[in-house]
């Protein structure tokens, strides 16, 4: 059985690097110590998954399909430190000394990558492990599929979505169609929060239930009456796992240890 550890590169590297970066060090000294950090948080993600395969996935953060179809797309977004950006190359070479190949893309979200890959390994009945703190990967969650929050050290699993969002992984879209996802910039269903997504889509299960759905309940008209809103939000949320790859999983095995 193959185990492929995907790690989500630029969530785990900004993390490290906000760590070194409020150590008073001066930025040159701050990305030499994330380079460490990352070398020794990789190793011990490789002991505790033992993975068969791994790969780093990034992105260039790109203007990508997202930004094109909504211009406000992340836009409050804090922008990578020039220092760390200038950095990224010695990061990826981090990881190749570790026998784990680096995908850099200039085109796709990393995010789409990573559920393209998760999702092609799966179909195959094989495992994987995401590392990651990003939520919107549980819309991914299966048998086949797992996502460990390294820094806060818990899965992302069944349990964890049940009690954070109140529905089923397969619904988490649907969810965030009607909430929005404040951190993106991407606006939901104006009046609709958390408790009153989980109660409609407990009852009526979709998205596209609802705004079929012939109802007097306050709450389905809000949703009826924002349908084109809460539409787009599900096509940005949704992540794509159509991408053309390039590669193969027996690209991506690991070296024998030793």
């Amino acid at each position: 059985m193959s185990h492929l550890l995907i790690i989500d590169a630029l969530n785990l590297i900004r993390r490290i690097h906000a760590v070194q970066a409020g150590q008073s060090l001066t930025p040159d000294k701050a990305v030499i110590a994330t380079r460490a950090t990352l070398l020794n948080t990789t190793r011990k993600l490789l002991n505790q998954a033992t993975p068969t395969h791994a790969i780093a996935v990034f992105d260039a953060e790109v203007t990508g399909w997202r930004k094109a179809r909504f211009p406000a797309y992340k836009e409050g977004r804090t922008p990578m430190p020039p220092e760390l950006r200038a950095g990224l190359e010695s990061l990826q070479d981090a990881f190749w000394e570790l026998g784990i190949d680096a995908l850099l893309s200039e085109t796709d979200e990393a995010d789409d990558l990573i559920a393209t890959l998760a999702r092609k390994v799966a179909r195959h009945g094989q495992c994987v492990t995401i590392v990651s703190t990003d939520k919107g990967f549980c819309q991914l969650l299966c048998p086949e599929i797992r996502i460990r929050d390294y820094f806060n050290k818990r899965w992302l699993d069944l349990p964890f979505v049940e009690s954070q969002f109140g529905v089923t992984p397969t619904q988490l879209v649907d969810y965030w169609a009607l909430t929005g996802v404040a951190g993106s910039g991407i606006k939901g269903v104006p009046g609709i929060g958390p408790k009153s997504a989980a109660s409609l889509l407990q009852a009526h299960g979709s998205l596209a239930a609802l705004l079929a759905l012939q109802s007097d309940d306050k709450g389905v008209k809000k949703v009826q009456a924002h349908g084109d809103e809460a539409r787009l939000a599900f096509e940005l949320v949704r992540l794509r796992d159509d991408i053309e790859l390039g590669f193969n999983l027996k690209d991506l095995r690991l070296p024998p240890p030793g």
